[in-house]
Formats: structure tokens, C-alpha cells, sequence
């Protein structure tokens, strides 16, 4: 227990495996059944009621693009302010809530996912943004359970810590209050847990929130918000809304109780929001806390002592587990040339194993990227890779768009470290490898470090442990989260607190303390019980 405040002390959720004639995965197979049976129909939520418009948008699995699942109902700006208006008239009964009964919502609502929820939670996951079970599993089970739990926990530390002395006759103590307004949480396809955690850990902290998920990921919020409603969240407090993008920032960064943006996404929609909070920032009742992770141009290093069969592990699920659309996903490496030979003889046979298709087939380890927008964008990188004499297509390179946005996983050698896929964020299953002289170790890192605009992930994968230390203090500021001997995806909440600086964000690290502080404005109070009712000092009198 957790001392004074005695809340449960959290532990992570247990990752099920769903093995053959395992009780998970018969539930979860069951779940995919129901909700490829039917055509669900999505309202928007605000305040507590479920909004229709009649302008509606098709719900269709990226890996199987002719089954209709759902439809959503589109908002407009009408639809953006109704949101900040419901959210602020649910604010006061919100804020004055006791810290002990929001938190007693949101650890329903871990509980609700661990259990009664978990099989329709990942089946959403499953066919809306095309992951696997396994994916699904410690995404939108175990992820987004970790987050409501550790944050009661980071919650509760943060208002137990309090002015360490007093002066005799005087009584300091510190508030947490909530902003001043609503926070506007902008949240991205590719993890139901970060959907989820973004809204949730600023209303935790008594704040209200205006949630805009990305279009592709509606059908499984739509899941998430019926699972904060039955675990208690009050209307209003979390209103959810599908409307354009422009025309949500318009209202919003217009507003003048906008207090907060909570956001994962791209790096030039994070810059342009940013933009329009400074050009509005008179409007403002108080200054905006600006809190993002955006895109990553992650990295794997491997030294000419590295293990070829971890290097090539490493890169097989780092790259390309969950089709590469993981922010924190291997996208260069730097292979030396002692190595390459056996590195590449794993990572080709590796690839040649992966199973691609739908992810009702639970014998696929590769799936579809999310839309058709993705698959074209991902495969004109290929395409050009090509066509260029200085690149080498070392496994995959096709794609098939008939029944679904299928991309094989593509492994591409450069000669030049500076190619295009080296650089650019491509969010998809293309890895690019730069195979370096063994002995030009220190040079490449200072490569990496200086590559690419991001700072998200990286690993070093090495037995020498000079190398190593070498490779930490070279790439301190390349990552905000560094991995040693090991791929640099996986973040676990309560163990590797998430999120990068440069142009990958502010860092302000999910499943951290100081990302729930972001959402909370102090007040210090000082109390003198028996009040000085005169003016001098005894400095001032007389010899």
C-alpha cells in the first residue's frame, strides 16, 4: 500500500500468450466473430449523450478492405464547441471530486479491461488498425491497463509530496490544482493504450478533455469510451469527437479556456499546432501546457562485438513488428562489416519465415498497414529504392493493395547514410541498413547522431562494455529511450517511462509522474495561525 493515501500498489498486467486451446484465445476468437457479424453504427459522446449527424464515414479492416465493420457519425465545428461547452460545464463537480473517487474510476476501469472487456478491446484493435493478437495483447490489454493503474499511483505520490518544514505558528502546504479550462487530447491510430492514456491521465487529474482520436482508430475508442462510462467517468468530463482536423483547431486554439494539448501524432502537425497557440496566445486565460510525442527515426547500432544472432533478432521484431507503424520502430541500422554476412543470412531467413495476412488468421506474424493513404506513401519509398543503383533490396519489396494494404517487410542496403530512407520517417515495414568498416565505430555513432532530426528510440547491441559506455554518451541526446542489447521498442509503463526530444517531442514521459504533473497548476498556501498585529521588528528599536 502506498502509505498515507493507501492505494493499491500496481503491478504490470500479465501478457497472456493465446496459445492453441488456451481460454484467451477462444474469447477472443468468439469476439471477432461477433463484430465481423454485424455493421456497427458510432456516435460521437458529448456530455454524456450520443450525438449523430447523418454525415457519416465506413468502417473498413486496413487487412480486409471490403468487409464493412462500422460507420461513424462526422462532427463539425458546431459539434467542436458543444464539446468545450459540455466539458466545461462538467468541470466544477469534476475538479472538487476527492482525488480518491476519480481515482477509484479509472482503477474500475483497468479492472474492466483486465477482465470483461479485454477479448472486445484487442478484437477492435484487431480489425480497426490491423494488429495481431499478440500486438492487440500488450497494446490495448496490458498497455492501457498499465497507464489508469500507474497513474493513480503517480497521482497520488504527486499530491502526498508537500512542503518539507514549517515555521513555528505557520502551516505551508501545496494544492494541485487542475488547469484553468479544458485540454484538448489529439490522439494517433497506431496504439489503443495511447488513445486511451491521453485523455485519461489529464482527467485524472481533475481536468476536462475534448478527445479527437485519428479516423482509423474510432471503432476501438468507440470501446474505450464505453468502457470509461461503465467504469463511472461523469458526463462531460471526456467527450469524444470525430470532426476535421483543421476545423477542430480552429475552435479550439481559438478559445480562451483552452488550458492544454495532449498529443501523439506527426511531427508537422505537432509544429503547426504549436504555431497557432503561439499566434493565439493572448487569447488565452493562461498559458497553454503544450505536451507531444511525435515521430522517431529510430535506430540500431551494432558494435563488431555484438552477438549476429541478437543483432538480427533485434531488427526482425524490432522493424517490423506491427508493420513498422510503432513510433518507437527500428527504421536504420548500422550493421559492421564483420557481421553483415551472418546478420543478413538471419534477418533474410527470418523474413522468409513471417507469415503476411489477415489478422483473424492467428498464424500471421504481418499484417496490413493501416489505409490506402500509408500504403502509397510507404510504397513509393520502395519503389524509388528500386530504382536507385546505390541500393540493394535484401528481402521483400512487394506489395498488394487487391484485398488489403499488404507491404512485404523490405530490408533495404545503402551505400550512402544519407539516403532518403535514412533519414525520413516512413512509418511502414521497410528497414534500411548501412553496413559499416568494423573499425570506424566512434565515426558512425557521431553518423547516427547526426542523421536525422528525431530523438525517440535507439539500441546499441554490443559485448564490449567500452563500447557500450562509448556509445551512451555519443548518443545521449539521439534518444529519449535507449536500449541496451535489445531493440529499441517495448516501452514498458512503471519500467521505461516513454517519449523523445528533438523533433520526436517534448518529452514529457508517458507512464511517468512528470507527465501527470504537466496537467496540474500549483498554488501554494501559507497559513499563520495567530496573525502579527504590528508592524516593527526588533531590529528597528531603539539602544
Amino acid at each position: 500500500m502506498n502509505g498515507f493515501f493507501n492505494v493499491p500498489l500496481p503491478i504490470n498486467e500479465t501478457v497472456l500468450e493465446y496459445a492453441p486451446g488456451s481460454k484467451e484465445r477462444t474469447n477472443l476468437k468468439k469476439a471477432l466473430e461477433e463484430a465481423r457479424s454485424k455493421v456497427l453504427e458510432i456516435p460521437m459522446y458529448i456530455g454524456g449523450k450520443a450525438i449523430t449527424t447523418g454525415v457519416t464515414q465506413d468502417i473498413f479492416p486496413p487487412h480486409d478492405r471490403n468487409h464493412k465493420v462500422g460507420f461513424f457519425h462526422k462532427g463539425n465545428k458546431e459539434h467542436v464547441q458543444m464539446a468545450i461547452d459540455a466539458a466545461l460545464a462538467a468541470k466544477s463537480n469534476w475538479e472538487n471530486m476527492p482525488w480518491e473517487q476519480r481515482a477509484s474510476i479509472f482503477l474500475k476501469a483497468a479492472e474492466l479491461i483486465s477482465g470483461p472487456y479485454r477479448a472486445k478491446l484487442n478484437a477492435a484493435t484487431m480489425i480497426a488498425q490491423s494488429k495481431n493478437a499478440y500486438q492487440a495483447e500488450i497494446d490495448s490489454a496490458c498497455e492501457i491497463i498499465d497507464f489508469l493503474r500507474f497513474n493513480v499511483k503517480y497521482m497520488t505520490e504527486i499530491y502526498s509530496e508537500q512542503p518539507p518544514a514549517n515555521s513555528k505558528g505557520v502551516w505551508n502546504r501545496l494544492e494541485y490544482r487542475p488547469l484553468e479550462g479544458f485540454v484538448f487530447a489529439l490522439t494517433p491510430f497506431n496504439f489503443t493504450a495511447i488513445a486511451g492514456n491521453l485523455p485519461t491521465s489529464a482527467a485524472m487529474m481533475g481536468n476536462v478533455v475534448v478527445w479527437k482520436p485519428a479516423f482509423t482508430q474510432i471503432y476501438s475508442a468507440n470501446v474505450l469510451m464505453e468502457i470509461f462510462t461503465e467504469a463511472g467517468v461523469p458526463d462531460g468530463v471526456i467527450n469524444l469527437i470525430y470532426t476535421d482536423g483543421p476545423a477542430t483547431g480552429e475552435v479550439i486554439f481559438n478559445h480562451p479556456d483552452f488550458a492544454g494539448i495532449h498529443f501523439t501524432g506527426s511531427t508537422g502537425v505537432f509544429q503547426q499546432v504549436w504555431k497557432d497557440i503561439g499566434t493565439n496566445i493572448a487569447k488565452y486565460k493562461t498559458y497553454p501546457r503544450i505536451v507531444g510525442e511525435t515521430g522517431g527515426k529510430d535506430f540500431v547500432v551494432a558494435h563488431a562485438s555484438a552477438d549476429p544472432a541478437a543483432v538480427a533478432t533485434a531488427l526482425s521484431r524490432g522493424a517490423f513488428e506491427y508493420q513498422g507503424q510503432k513510433c518507437s520502430a527500428a527504421s536504420r541500422a548500422y550493421v559492421p562489416s564483420n557481421l553483415w554476412p551472418e546478420v543478413k543470412n538471419r534477418l533474410v531467413a527470418d523474413l522468409a519465415s513471417m507469415k503476411m495476412g489477415p489478422t483473424e488468421d492467428f498464424s500471421n506474424f504481418i499484417n496490413a498497414v493501416i489505409d490506402e493513404k500509408a500504403f502509397d506513401k510507404i510504397k513509393k519509398y520502395i519503389d524509388n529504392a528500386k530504382e536507385n543503383p546505390n541500393v540493394e533490396i535484401i528481402s521483400g519489396g512487394n506489395t498488394d493493395k487487391t484485398k488489403g494494404f499488404f507491404i512485404e517487410p523490405t530490408v533495404l542496403k545503402v551505400n550512402d547514410p544519407k539516403y532518403v530512407t535514412m533519414c525520413e520517417e516512413i512509418f511502414g515495414p521497410v528497414l534500411s541498413v548501412y553496413v559499416y568498416e568494423a573499425d570506424m565505430f566512434e565515426q558512425t555513432l557521431e553518423l547516427v547522431d547526426n542523421t536525422s532530426p528525431y530523438s525517440l528510440t535507439g539500441s546499441i547491441l554490443a559485448k564490449d562494455r567500452y563500447a557500450i559506455e562509448l556509445a551512451s554518451v555519443k548518443l545521449r541526446n539521439a534518444a529519449g529511450n535507449f536500449y541496451i542489447n535489445d531493440k529499441p521498442t517495448g516501452a514498458v509503463v512503471g519500467q521505461q517511462p516513454f517519449g523523445g526530444a528533438r523533433a520526436s517531442g517534448t518529452n514529457d514521459k508517458a507512464g511517468a509522474k512528470v507527465n501527470l504533473l504537466r496537467w496540474v497548476s500549483q498554488r501554494t498556501i501559507k497559513e499563520t495561525f495567530i496573525s502579527p498585529t504590528e508592524y516593527g521588528y526588533p531590529f528597528c528599536q531603539p539602544d
